[in-house]
């Protein structure tokens, strides 16, 4: 499969990671992470734990980071469609919409598990080039709420060489969405287009605005949900 765009939109609050951006062949990095984390110990968790990207899948130069961290972050305390939390997924869609009606249910289902009062977060989309041997994912992946038929196809088809898995997009289903297993299956260097505010009104989200933009773009109610976004369109105020 190989997409020649594919969109992604994360949080703005993550910085570069230098190793990542510099000339340091990967093959090194361990080495290197070894000898500056001597003198400033927050080296190793800005990084990341680099042994669960073999050398030969990791990517380097200008806005590797931004695919790095998607798989050298990784937390059993946050799983995903198709991870358990112990390995990383690079998660993007097909279209602008799949990425949106994704991250807005994220962005909501955390705001709300934190019990956040009304507030504006920052995010940035992510746009690039995937391909790979991906396997595509059967019906009982693709449950709004259960991942764990997703998580036990991810991680066999991931044992078993498959590049990634990719999907009608559950939050947005006109579009399709992948997750991508290894680094090297994006490509560099990543365009970094729009920014964007998200607004949580203290229950939902409810707009969000791009940045440069005069007017905030209003999401109905359900947006985020097969039944909301396959009804419903985001419009201007």
């Amino acid at each position: 499969m190989k997409w020649e765009k594919s969109h992604r939109i994360i949080r703005t609050i993550y910085p570069p990671v230098d190793l990542f951006e510099d000339i340091a062949p990967p093959a090194d990095w361990e080495m290197l992470v070894a000898a500056e984390a001597r003198f400033n110990p927050r080296i190793r968790d800005s990084v990341g734990n680099l042994a669960l990207v073999p050398v030969h899948r990791r990517v380097a130069g200008p806005t590797a980071s931004f695919v790095m961290a998607a798989f050298t972050h990784v937390s059993k305390d946050r799983p995903s469609r198709f991870s358990d939390g112990s390995y990383g997924v690079w998660y993007c869609g097909d279209r602008f919409e799949v990425a949106l009606a994704e991250t807005v249910y994220h962005f909501e289902r955390f705001m709300r598990a934190t019990a956040e009062p009304a507030a504006d977060s920052d995010f940035r989309e992510l746009c690039a080039a995937i391909s790979g041997d991906f396997a595509a994912a059967p019906p009982d992946c693709l449950a709004p709420e259960d991942w764990r038929p997703g998580q036990i196809f991810g991680r066999e088809c991931r044992a078993n060489g498959a590049d990634g898995v990719v999907y009608p997009s559950v939050r947005y289903p006109a579009g399709q969405a992948a997750a991508v297993f290894w680094p090297d299956c994006v490509s560099l260097p990543i365009l970094q287009a729009r920014q964007f505010r998200y607004h949580w009104n203290g229950a939902r989200m409810t707009r969000y605005l791009v940045h440069g933009a005069r007017e905030w773009t209003m999401l109905p109610e359900g947006w985020g949900t097969p039944d909301g976004v396959k009804h419903h369109g985001a419009r201007r105020p």
